[in-house]
């Protein structure tokens, strides 16, 4: 399966836990704190599928990253006028 067939899998059990949970919320009434802690982890896990979603749909054009070319020219000599060799020091002293 795809990823969006897996989603889309994902969303019909959602629906289906969704109205499971408003039949016990009828049943039990909607006043306990344990039925209010299930409705809003149904509606946490609801907007966690739909971050997928959005994810899912930005990863098909994430797949082909624009290519940066680097030119194979020599860099100016300039940059490293005033810069320390990695162990060694400054150019002009010795190293320790």
């Amino acid at each position: 399966m795809s990823v969006h067939d897996e989603l889309a899998s994902v969303q019909r059990c959602l629906d289906d836990l969704s109205r499971s949970v408003s039949r016990l919320e009828q049943q039990m009434g909607s006043g306990g704190i344990d039925i209010r802690r299930v409705r809003a982890d149904c509606e946490h896990l609801r907007e966690s599928v739909a971050l997928l979603r959005e994810t899912a749909s930005g990863a098909a054009s994430a797949r082909h990253p624009e290519l940066v070319t680097i030119s194979d020219d020599p860099y100016d000599v300039t940059l490293w006028r005033d810069s320390d060799d990695e162990g060694l020091g400054a150019r002009d002293r010795r190293a320790p």
